[in-house]
């Protein structure tokens, strides 16, 4: 008979990630989630926030009241869980009654003072509006500046997995001309994926995304994009290894 697993000293460790849409819901389902199991992670799941799951195309970032509100449920109601977020800052909302808090207070930021002002804001109001034992298993993150910036870790490889490895060169160009990936600029001309799209008008952002991510890796993407890597970093840490 095998060695019995004692139930009473083992440590559910789940944990709940808060997407804007399908991409990401698809990038968790297929890197993130096997990466945090295979470390000691008992369940890892994503899921859309707000209408996103209503809607055909299942993307959008919804408004923060909506977003704070879901979390708030989730963690009430499972008390021996964790949650994050995975929404990007190009498309959050900055304004009006569905702004997320200080996205509209970036502006001539630097990147890491941009992500750092946005996640502290995040944590805070969640404290403030659901308490110490909310907050205490919450871990915001916004990617910088969208999820299409993180396959520029690795262009070959990214144009490989996209099915197109003519635009190796064209991709490593973006790439070169930006600090990290996470440097890729927010607008509606230069965000990532309107690069992507200028170069691969049919790009499919939830397959071939998730098909270059695969081809990347997650350890190239660690590598090249810091803030991405220190949020996975603080998923780590909530096993307490």
């Amino acid at each position: 008979m095998g060695e019995k697993r004692d139930r009473r000293t083992t440590k559910l460790t789940r944990l709940l990630i808060h997407v804007e849409g399908q991409t990401e819901e698809e990038f968790v389902a297929c890197m993130i989630r096997p990466h945090l199991l295979a470390i000691g992670f008992t369940e890892v799941s994503a899921r859309l926030m707000g209408p996103a799951r209503k809607r055909s195309n299942r993307g959008g970032v919804c408004g923060w009241p909506t977003a704070k509100a879901e979390i708030n449920r989730h963690l009430s109601h499972d008390k021996a869980a964790f949650a994050t977020t995975f929404v990007d800052f190009y498309a959050l909302p900055d304004q009006g009654y569905g702004c997320w808090p200080d996205r509209d207070n970036c502006a001539g930021l630097s990147l890491n003072a941009q992500s750092g002002k946005l996640q502290a804001a995040i944590a805070l109001d969640v404290q403030n509006d659901c308490g110490y034992q909310i907050a205490n298993r919450f871990v915001p993150y916004v990617a910088m500046h969208e999820f299409e910036g993180l396959l520029f870790s690795d262009p070959a490889a990214m144009a490989e997995g996209m099915g197109c490895p003519n635009l190796s060169d064209d991709f490593q160009m973006i790439r070169d001309a930006f600090t990290t990936p996470e440097h890729i600029n927010d607008s509606k001309e230069t965000a990532p994926s309107k690069r992507i799209i200028g170069l691969l008008p049919g790009y499919q952002k939830v397959l071939q995304g998730n098909l270059a991510a695969l081809e990347v890796s997650l350890p190239s993407i660690r590598v090249q994009c810091p803030i991405f890597d220190a949020w996975l970093s603080k998923l780590e840490a909530l096993l307490g290894n």
